[in-house]
């Protein structure tokens, strides 16, 4: 191997990981999201979401695996720290919760579904060329991924009428 094969695993390595804490924080949210919403509208939506966002962060796991990647544990850790301190956010709401809040993690929900969608059409980039990168497997990744981007867009619209009116 020479230094910029070693230079492209390590950048590599470094870009899934990243996405790995970002989806580390992503399943977090999201399943709070889910139980704050339950016997509401978005409830069944967003359990759903819960349910495949934590599927596609083993995707990612299981792409890791493939292409000898190891978890960076430390970057896991931040994540979910940075998560429940995300929690602690000035929502014009001293001790309940304000529809303010919805809207925001419906917002930080979405922007990580489309970073997510980024990051699988980045690796479905590099599949032609890596044999260990299932590309059918990456079409559909891409698909739910920007399937999810609609749901939440949905969701996210009808949270800021409810916030913002």
């Amino acid at each position: 191997m020479d230094l910029s094969e070693i230079t492209h695993t390590s950048l590599l390595g470094i870009y899934l990981n990243d996405h790995l804490a970002g989806a580390t924080a992503g399943v977090s949210l999201v399943e709070r999201t889910a139980q704050e919403h339950q016997g509401t509208p978005a409830g069944a939506p967003l359990s759903q979401l819960a349910t495949e966002i934590a599927e596609d962060r083993q995707s990612l796991l299981d792409i890791m695996s493939a292409l000898d990647v190891e978890v960076q544990q430390y970057k896991l850790a931040a994540a979910w720290v940075a998560e429940r301190v995300g929690r602690l956010k000035l929502n014009g709401h001293l001790l309940s919760r304000s529809p303010l809040s919805s809207l925001v993690e419906l917002e930080g929900l979405k922007l990580g579904v489309e970073g997510k969608v980024s990051l699988w059409a980045s690796l479905r980039a590099l599949a032609d060329s890596e044999p260990r990168l299932d590309q059918t497997r990456l079409d559909e990744l891409i698909a739910r991924g920007e399937e999810q981007s609609r749901t939440l867009e949905k969701l996210r619209l009808a949270a800021a009428v409810e916030a913002l009116i």
